[in-house]
C-alpha cells in the first residue's frame, strides 16, 4: 500500500515538474506589420517636386493593419475650422511577400483612388514602419515616389 502511494506521489511530482519545462512561449506574430501605426512623417516626389509633411504637428494620421486588410483614416487637429481642414481615409485587402506589400485600395475618400494597386517595400525595425513605393494613377497624372514613416501605437 505504502509502494502505490509512493508511487502514485512521485509520478504526480514528475508529471508537474515536466509540464513546467515543456511549456512554450506564445510565438512572434509571423507577419510583424500587424498592429497599429501611428503616421509620423511623409515625402513624395514626382518631378522635380518633393513635398515633406511632419504629420506630428497639425495632423493626426493612423494605418491599421491585420491578417488581410489594411485601413488608414486621417485628419487635422483643428477639428476642420480653418484652412488646415484636413480627411483623409481608405482600406482593402493587402499582399506581403518578403519585404515586398501591395496595398489594392478598394475604399477611399478619393474616389478616383479606388480600385488601384500601390507596391511598397517595406521595413520594420523595432517600432518603426517605413514604406518606400511608385504611387501612379494615369487619369490624376499621378507618378510619384512616396515614403512614409510610422510609429507603432501601443
Amino acid at each position: 500500500m505504502k509502494f502505490r502511494t509512493t508511487a502514485a506521489f512521485l509520478i504526480f511530482v514528475l508529471v508537474s515538474c515536466n509540464s513546467g519545462q515543456t511549456a512554450e512561449k506564445p510565438a512572434a506574430p509571423a507577419n510583424p506589420l500587424i498592429g497599429t501605426w501611428k503616421l509620423i512623417s511623409g515625402t513624395t516626389i514626382q518631378g522635380k517636386d518633393t513635398i515633406t509633411t511632419d504629420y506630428t504637428k497639425d495632423k493626426y494620421n493612423l494605418k491599421i493593419i491585420n491578417e488581410t486588410h489594411f485601413a488608414f483614416v486621417g485628419h487635422d487637429l483643428t477639428k476642420g475650422k480653418d484652412s488646415m481642414a484636413f480627411y483623409s481615409s481608405g482600406a482593402g485587402p493587402y499582399t506581403l511577400k518578403d519585404s515586398v506589400y501591395t496595398e489594392s485600395l478598394q475604399f477611399c475618400n478619393e474616389r478616383a483612388w479606388e480600385g488601384h494597386d500601390f507596391t511598397f517595400t517595406v521595413t520594420v525595425q523595432n517600432d518603426s514602419l517605413t514604406q518606400i513605393g511608385i504611387e501612379k494613377i494615369d487619369s490624376l497624372k499621378i507618378n510619384r515616389l512616396n515614403i512614409e514613416r510610422y510609429v507603432r501605437v501601443k
